[in-house]
């Protein structure tokens, strides 16, 4: 499993495809954010799958982008909602060009993804298409539920674990699932391999969260505290006001639910309540704790122990980064 072979092959693939046609106002935002980098993430897991179960992941490369395309897609859209100025440290599509571009070269990308699956069987494009459309509303599902968690008080633990299952982590389970269906491999053996995404989804997520606030401006390549900013109910404030003493708790929700005229302070003052109620380490406990339930479902996967090492070794990395 050499993820650094999939990267490259991955991104020779990618700029193989001729993004940029007429009109250039639509297709140069596409090419934009596809070339921005990122982690690429999705595409290598689909590699991997594909490769565990047929020994080519070759053939799973139009799959693979397909998800990127998808993911980047939701990125774009997720920017104008949240307005966001930066991605992945450069300028978001819509500070770039405008919000009706933004909008506009989305949409086009949402399609772009579908038609990746046109180069398969039509068995393994009827699966590709149905788990496509399945995970893409579930993204959707997600992001309403971010929406209006901004606005409600009485978020839930559990309620945020479930929004960010349907908002990040099912699509990382699907990019596994959807190199699986191209090796044509057993719908149960799949469905592991989705649940290993699933939970490491999760994880990955919550990761994010932690970055957002505690991470290094240098090598996050967003707008650090831009959650806080946001006023996100992610598990770093939810598990706040479980914890903290009623000044903090009065604080959070001060600071949460009137207009701040200076996010700096804002972010200093938010983060300093999560530091001093310990928040760092809960958080990193729950990592820890969907990291494992992920590799439980190795246990499950006919696979050699190779094969079940890297994936290990994947998630760990995973878990361990700092951008």
């Amino acid at each position: 499993m050499d993820i650094l072979q999939y990267q490259s092959d991955f991104l020779t693939y990618l700029s193989s495809q001729k993004l940029i046609k007429e009109p250039k106002n639509l297709y140069e935002p596409i090419d934009y954010i596809l070339q921005l980098g990122g982690k690429r993430i999705r595409p290598v897991l689909t590699l991997i799958a594909s490769d565990i179960f047929s020994g080519d992941y070759k053939k799973a490369l139009p799959a693979a982008l397909a998800v990127e395309v998808f993911h980047n897609f939701t990125l774009v859209h997720d920017d104008i909602m949240d307005d966001a100025p930066l991605r992945r440290g450069h300028e978001t599509v819509h500070e770039k060009w405008d919000i009706n571009t933004g909008i506009l070269s989305g949409d086009a990308m949402l399609i772009l993804a579908y038609q990746y699956f046109e180069n398969y069987s039509p068995l393994v494009f009827q699966k590709l298409a149905q788990l496509f459309s399945k995970t893409a509303l579930e993204v959707c599902d997600g992001q309403q539920l971010d929406v209006d968690f901004e606005t409600r008080n009485d978020v839930t633990i559990d309620e945020y674990i479930k929004m960010i299952t349907l908002k990040t982590s099912v699509l990382v389970a699907a990019a596994l699932k959807m190199g699986a269906i191209v090796a044509e491999a057993d719908e149960e053996q799949a469905q592991h391999l989705y649940n290993y995404g699933l939970n490491l989804g999760i994880a990955f997520q919550l990761q994010d969260d932690y970055l957002d606030t505690f991470g290094d401006p240098e090598t996050f390549g967003k707008q650090v505290g831009g959650d806080i900013i946001e006023n996100k109910k992610t598990f770093l404030y939810l598990k706040s006001l479980e914890v903290a003493n009623d000044e903090d708790k009065e604080q959070l929700y001060t600071l949460y639910n009137k207009k701040q005229k200076n996010n700096s302070e804002k972010i200093a003052a938010v983060s300093t309540i999560f530091a001093k109620n310990n928040i760092p380490n809960y958080t990193h406990e729950l990592i820890e704790y969907y990291t494992n339930k992920s590799f439980e479902s190795l246990t499950h996967l006919n696979i050699d122990a190779a094969s079940k090492e890297g994936l290990r070794m994947f998630g760990e990395n995973l878990m361990s980064r700092k951008v």
